[in-house]
């Protein structure tokens, strides 16, 4: 069956991208289309953060993007061999959180040592974070995008846990969205299921796919990668039919796989 996944491609990976893999084991033809663009800002002051540790208390990534803004500050020859030569291993010996697999992977790349990467959410995380530190911690050191939730920063603010913020990326809706929405229902006609992997995914696609889908609205499942997400979901409407256990490919592929053997649940009112 066909399976419409609303996700950016995975960053750096050669090949097909995992969930569509992941999906063609279970028998199944996904198609991935980009929902968001980003643009990376304020990435001078991120560089000087970044070079000069001793003023934190560790990191807290939890999005690939914010990441890659990182590894754009160490572009410069002089940069990357300073961060090689002694300003990784300062951060190393602090804490370096992350949210899932992906971000932890990316985190590697740099040298970095990551914690947390079996927590699938923020608020997962920030009781990892507020088991592990104490209060008189200079700040964590928090890079991230326009449009992050503040469950993480509320969370450890509660606890007294110290945090600094900076936006390094803007999420906005990818420029072709509609056009490649509409050129996939065009083509292959409503998909069995489409999968939403941001809050962002829920609120620039659902109206699109709403309207092409029309009639076979009813008969669509719908999945989300994610506790996050399935709220959106569930906010807009829509009458979720699963949602991965954690944010991986095998785990959503598993899930839309046995939603596709029960009737359809289609949307609310």
């Amino acid at each position: 069956m066909h399976v419409l996944l609303l996700k950016e491609p995975r960053d750096g990976e050669s090949g097909p991208d995992p969930y569509i893999k992941e999906l063609a084991t279970h028998g199944h033809k996904a198609t991935l289309i980009p929902v968001l663009s980003f643009k990376f800002v304020s990435l001078n002051t991120l560089s000087d953060k970044l070079f000069q540790p001793e003023k934190h208390g560790g990191l807290v990534f939890t999005s690939p993007r914010a990441v890659e803004a990182v590894k754009m500050c160490l572009k410069a020859e002089e940069r990357r061999q300073e961060w090689n030569s002694s300003v990784r291993e300062t951060w190393n010996s602090k804490s370096i959180y992350v949210v899932g697999k992906a971000t932890a992977a990316l985190v590697g790349n740099l040298g970095l040592k990551a914690l947390g990467e079996d927590t699938g959410t923020a608020d997962v995380l920030s009781r990892l974070i507020i088991e592990r530190e104490d209060t008189n911690i200079p700040p964590l050191f928090f890079p991230c995008g326009s449009i992050k939730r503040e469950v993480l920063p509320t969370a450890l603010k509660s606890k007294g846990v110290p945090l600094e913020t900076l936006t390094v990326y803007q999420t906005a809706e990818h420029p072709d969205l509609e056009k490649n929405l509409k050129n996939y229902f065009t083509e292959q006609g409503a998909p069995a299921t489409v999968a939403f992997f941001s809050p962002s995914g829920v609120k620039f696609c659902l109206e699109v796919v709403r309207r092409l889908s029309g009639d076979r609205l009813a008969q669509m499942k719908f999945a989300a990668v994610g506790p996050t997400t399935r709220d959106a979901m569930t906010a807009e409407g829509l009458r979720v039919s699963c949602t991965a256990e954690k944010p991986t490919a095998e785990h959503l592929a598993a899930a839309i796989a046995k939603a596709l053997q029960q009737p359809p649940t289609g949307l609310g009112s």
